[in-house]
């Protein structure tokens, strides 16, 4: 792939991330490389004045590749930001957070990483999304796209919520925790295993529905085949304060009553690859897992 437009995002307000994406962008530019910066990054870097700049919203359609300097929150933001704006326009990260799961290049890489992007040697991995529509009296009012999961949880009173679940309109149970998460594979590392789900290959074409602090312990997570639509409804008599977050980065407040309904984007998001590194590699890696 012939990379000769690059997008450039950093975190707002992180430091590390404006001097990165200002290095970034001059090391593109010398070779030869068409620089396009995101305008808030742009001020945050002071390099507003030296390369052309772009709404967040339009960046990635604009741009062969998208380069995120910050962490998987960065990289997530961007994510959505470009498929609801219709882009699939691949995206690389530069972590310069903790973990990193989804952005595998850190600040020591960064050279060799896109040295890597604009020489064309770089792998693309399609990453499945969820769109989320929250209904009220059976009318959307807000409708999300999420790369790692959209979750139904408890506002900020320490109350059980109760969750009436089901799958292609079928009834499947009634979930008492204190919250409900929808995974996808990539997102299968992220919150969903810290409550308890499975980790899930991202070449697995399927969804994982995880309960999060549950009341019962008849209540596990649940694999479902990715085409399957997924309705979270807040009981009628729930507590005022529910919220649903998607990967995070939004939330829209609940009224008891209101549907959630969940299932696989039109969209995906093309993930670069720079490194020979495998999932398993990652996981190893960034986990600790399999290890003794």
């Amino acid at each position: 792939m012939t990379i000769a437009r690059v997008g450039l995002v950093a975190r707002s307000h992180l430091p590390t991330a404006a001097d990165a994406l200002a290095d970034a962008a001059a090391w593109l530019a010398a070779r030869g490389c068409d620089v396009v910066i995101d305008e808030a990054s742009a001020r945050h870097a002071q390099v507003a004045g030296r390369y052309r700049t772009a709404p967040r919203d339009a960046l990635a359609a604009g741009v062969d590749a998208v380069v995120t300097f910050g962490g998987d929150g960065t990289l997530l933001d961007t994510a959505g930001v470009a498929a609801a704006a219709g882009a699939e326009t691949p995206i690389m990260g530069i972590n310069l957070g903790r973990l990193g799961f989804l952005t595998e290049a850190g600040r020591d890489d960064l050279v060799e990483a896109l040295t890597a992007l604009v020489e064309g040697r770089t792998r693309t991995e399609a990453r499945a999304m969820l769109r989320g529509r929250v209904l009220r009296n059976g009318r959307p009012i807000a409708e999300r796209l999420a790369l790692n999961d959209i979750v139904m949880t408890r506002g900020a009173f320490a109350r059980m919520i109760e969750i009436d679940v089901s799958v292609d309109g079928q009834s499947v149970c009634e979930v008492k925790a204190d919250g409900l998460i929808v995974a996808t594979p990539t997102g299968s590392t992220a919150y969903n295993l810290s409550a308890g789900g499975p980790i899930v290959h991202p070449a697995v074409d399927a969804f994982v529905l995880t309960p999060i602090a549950p009341h019962t312990l008849t209540n596990r997570p649940l694999v479902l085949p990715a085409a399957a639509r997924i309705g979270l409804a807040a009981r009628p008599d729930a507590p005022s304060e529910i919220i649903v977050t998607f990967d995070g980065q939004s939330s829209v407040a609940l009224d008891a009553g209101d549907v959630v309904d969940i299932e696989r984007a039109a969209r995906v998001v093309n993930l670069l690859r720079v490194s020979a590194r495998t999932h398993f590699d990652m996981l190893r890696e960034k986990l600790q897992w399999g290890k003794t």
